[in-house]
């Protein structure tokens, strides 16, 4: 019964690890693929957070020990509430600083709502003399 338990949990360790490989390969690709900084930003933050937190759950399915968990744990909530942030800080500085948007995007929705001069950005929902 041990020997089945031992099989099943290295089945899940190997399927963690590809689809961690995986999705970081594929964060790798986008960031040479995709045409602009906006997509490029995208996928090398949404699909290499999930990559590394795949990695490291097979690490803790693997060793299965209170420390190595913590650890882990640790990182995946740094990674998740940290990434989403930066992802957002590298989008707006890029558009600010004047880089364009690829020409088949669909709409620029911050269009307008950036001032040049005051260095403002408003929402569109309120206009700046409202209280």
């Amino acid at each position: 019964m041990e020997e089945i338990i031992n099989w099943t949990f290295q089945v899940v360790v190997v399927f963690l690890l590809l689809a961690g490989g995986i999705f970081s390969l594929i964060a790798g690709v986008g960031i040479f693929r995709m045409p602009d900084l906006f997509t490029r930003m995208q996928a090398a933050a949404k699909t290499g957070t999930l990559g590394v937190g795949m990695l490291l759950i097979a690490l803790v399915v693997q060793f299965w020990e209170v420390g190595i968990f913590i650890r882990a744990a640790l990182v995946i909530l740094f990674l998740f509430l940290t990434a989403p942030i930066a992802a957002h800080l590298i989008a707006r500085a890029g558009y600010i600083s004047g880089e364009r948007l690829w020409r088949k995007s669909v709409c620029d929705e911050m269009k307008g709502q950036y001032d040049q001069v005051t260095h403002a950005l408003s929402s569109g929902k309120w206009k700046q003399d409202d209280p």
